[in-house]
């Protein structure tokens, strides 16, 4: 049952990253949507805005769906990481560890989040993606594959 574990793990930070790439890109469930990304962007200095909202919400939805299915796991979730390390220096960490939980007017939240999304797709990048995932399954096929060139070569 243990691939089962990273399974369920990659499924739940895939569906997080997806809908928020949704909000970022789309405007999905009262996101800013590429415009009011950009603005954001735009206002924490980080310029050119346009092309760097339009990376930050593609690699959100597209690594989210990645994730999901099991494709390219190691490479979506390092730009995942990369995407979060860049949230903390940006915007979090001037408001500290912790979510507002209370939503107390100017502060945002802290770097708690970001971190356990980190730690999982840390976790995900060094031990693979499970059971159910398309890097699994194009793995066990090329070892299959390696093992009929191996019995080929006895004959």
């Amino acid at each position: 049952m243990r691939p089962f574990g990273l399974t369920a793990l990659r499924l739940c930070v895939g569906a997080v990253f997806v809908a928020h790439g949704a909000q970022k890109l789309f405007g999905a469930w009262g996101g800013p949507g590429l415009a009011g990304t950009t603005t954001l962007l735009g206002s924490l200095g980080l310029d050119p805005a346009y092309p760097l909202a339009l990376v930050l919400a593609v690699t959100e939805f597209a690594g989210g769906l990645m994730l999901v299915a099991g494709g390219g796991t190691l490479w979506a979730a390092l730009a995942l990481a990369i995407d979060m390390a860049v949230a903390i220096w940006k915007v979090h960490y001037q408001n500290g560890f912790f979510m507002n939980w209370n939503l107390a007017p100017h502060r945002g939240h802290g770097v708690e989040f970001n971190l356990v999304l980190i730690g999982a797709l840390v976790a995900l990048m060094l031990s693979g993606p499970g059971a159910l995932s398309l890097d699994e399954w194009r793995a066990s096929k090329a070892e299959a594959q390696a093992r009929g060139r191996a019995r080929m070569r006895k004959v």
